[in-house]
């Protein structure tokens, strides 16, 4: 994939990711998923969209077997895993590849969509309409950003390793800017810090599972990457917890707003 807006247009591919992503990034808080049962994700009855799904994190821990649950990504091997780990769960989820632009879904079919770590990644102006073609009348669409922060000492440090080898990687260029986006009429945003528990293992599979590693570098770069980052570890306890900030923007979409 390349966006010239995200790394100066330099490209990056989260396929290569999934068997990291699905192992690392399930790393969501009970307060986030808490919040998200409040605002009717999920709810029993109801048919909740996913879009830009990955491996499949929200569905799996939001799993309601009285919902009908939805996923769609871009990436054939992100599908594959949440595909694969809906089974071994014994969950009933429908996954399938497409972009979010154009799902193909129909129309006014879900009472609930949700964007995770990724809208920035979307064409605006066509997710404004295929979301409004896809919810029900006053359905609600949900964006949600998770993100560690630079006045952690282990995340500052390995942060500032990523961009000494990937000197373009712009991770400012989607972050929490984008929660405070009016695509709709109405938004509300909250927001909250957590700390959440790592090992050396599991968070340098966590950014190994970075757009700004894995899905960018070379092989050679990121393996110069890797070892460096593991010896930076090695400062540090086996266990140890590293301090996020999670966003919550969410719309109702009202019956006014037509195609």
């Amino acid at each position: 994939m390349i966006n010239e807006k995200i790394d100066g247009g330099k490209a990056f591919d989260w396929g290569v990711t999934s068997e990291q992503y699905a192992k690392y990034r399930d790393i969501y808080p009970t307060e986030l998923y808490k919040k998200l049962r409040t605002l009717g994700v999920a709810a029993d009855g109801t048919a909740w969209l996913d879009l830009g799904t990955g491996t499949g994190v929200l569905p799996q821990n939001l799993y309601n077997e009285k919902a009908e649950i939805f996923g769609v990504d871009i990436s054939e091997n992100q599908i594959a895993f949440a595909k694969m780990n809906a089974e071994k769960n014994g969950r009933k989820i429908n996954y399938a590849v497409a972009p979010a632009e154009n799902t193909r879904l129909p129309d006014r079919s879900f009472d609930c969509i949700t964007a995770a770590q990724c809208f920035w990644y979307f064409d605006r102006e066509k997710m404004k309409n295929e979301i409004k073609r896809l919810l029900k009348p006053d359905g609600k669409f949900i964006k949600i950003y998770l993100t560690y922060t630079l006045d952690d000492e282990i995340a500052f440090k390995s942060h500032k390793l990523v961009k000494d080898f990937n000197s373009v990687w712009t991770p400012e260029a989607s972050g929490s800017k984008d929660m405070f986006d009016d695509l709709f009429d109405g938004r509300v945003t909250e927001s909250f810090y957590c700390d959440i528990p790592f090992t050396r293992e599991s968070w340098h599979g966590r950014m190994c599972a970075c757009r700004g590693t894995l899905a960018s570098m070379s092989k050679e770069q990121f393996e110069r990457w890797s070892e460096a980052h593991m010896k930076m570890l090695e400062e540090y306890p086996e266990s140890f917890t590293i301090k996020h900030k999670v966003y919550i923007s969410y719309f109702t979409v009202e019956k006014k707003h037509e195609v």
